[in-house]
């Protein structure tokens, strides 16, 4: 049986604001507790008009008070931009405060233009990329209570204390990451929404290379992919014009500073030229949309080109009762309690 989850970005719809987006996260979390989801991530993103989502470390614990069994975690924390230490210290406290609920997603991509990426960096003792897995490995540490004999900071402890941890998860969309999990022995969840050619060969690099680790004696992969699910196949495919359009406008370096409305959308694909058309369809093709029969047959499908269990589910949609309603009929198409 194949475990649902769910991806939150926090998009700006057309006309709302970004209090909007996070209320309605908060809502939709709400929704996918009642309906059986397994875990709820938040994304972070920086300096983005269509995302409000900067500080998943933050909205965590709230989404966590208005839940009662759902995990809730980060999908991810840009783990490059931060202190090891002060990561686990947040993770530990929202741990404390919910405990065996809380998930550590964390990512190496800046989350970010390079502008912004650059305007977060604290000063010259900041670290670059190639210092990653040493703050994987260091976090983690942290959080276990047990940096090794000869670590410069050895002795300091990531409060406030426990038993427990949170469960941490590297997320990847290339082999750079998926080789970290493998090398230091940790879960991995590949963005195939990302990355959507190479995945299935990466995730079956990482089971074949995986070192086993005092946390996971097992490799785990969970995927992450981009779904709309509506009442019919026509209405699905329509909504995800939304995304497609997005994703178009973000490849010609003109983001758009919320998610449009449909109408903003079906008004703006009536001037696009064929070769924009054309693109638009390719991404098409290989969509997951359309009616909860179709979506389902296409998630199952991917789930055994990864061999997971689990799929980690992010909806753009052009309203958010759109989006409540795709995760609605997902969990109805899958029989999740």
């Amino acid at each position: 049986m194949i475990k649902l989850s769910v991806l939150d970005q926090s998009p700006i719809v057309s006309g709302a604001t970004a209090r909007d987006a996070v209320l309605a996260t908060i809502a939709l979390a709400k929704l996918a507790d009642r309906l059986g989801y397994h875990r709820y991530w938040l994304a972070e993103h920086h300096s983005s008009g269509t995302l409000a989502d900067a500080s998943p470390e933050i909205l965590i614990p709230v989404v966590a008070a208005h839940t009662e069994r759902i995990r809730v975690g980060s999908g991810g924390v840009m783990l490059s931009h931060y202190s090891a230490l002060k990561v686990a210290e947040q993770f530990r406290m929202i741990e404390t405060l919910y405990p065996g609920r809380i998930d550590m997603g964390l990512g190496r991509a800046p989350g970010s233009d390079g502008r912004t990426a650059e305007a977060l960096q604290p000063g010259p003792v900041a670290r670059n990329v190639e210092a990653y897995p040493q703050q994987v490995l260091d976090l983690v540490n942290y959080l276990r209570g047990e940096l090794p004999a000869g670590h410069e900071f050895r002795g300091i402890t990531a409060m406030p204390a426990g038993p427990g941890m949170p469960e941490p998860w590297l997320l990847a969309s290339s082999m750079g990451s998926t080789y970290y999990a493998a090398a230091l022995g940790l879960p991995l969840s590949f963005a195939h929404f990302i990355s959507q050619g190479s995945g299935p060969q990466a995730v079956e690099w990482y089971r074949k290379h995986y070192q086993p680790s005092a946390l996971f004696p097992e490799p785990r992969v969970n995927v992450g992919i981009a779904a709309t699910c509506a009442d019919t196949d026509e209405e699905g495919t329509r909504l995800g014009l939304v995304r497609h359009y997005m994703k178009m406008r973000r490849e010609e370096g003109r983001p758009l500073e919320h998610v449009p409305s449909m109408e903003e959308v079906e008004d703006a694909v009536k001037g696009l030229s064929d070769h924009a058309l054309a693109y638009i369809e390719g991404l098409q093709s290989k969509a997951i949309e359309g009616g909860p029969n179709r979506v389902r047959s296409q998630i199952e499908s991917l789930a055994a080109e990864y061999g997971t269990d689990e799929v980690i589910v992010l909806t753009i949609a052009p309203t958010y009762e759109a989006r409540s309603r795709s995760y609605e009929l997902l969990a109805g198409a899958f029989g999740l309690t």
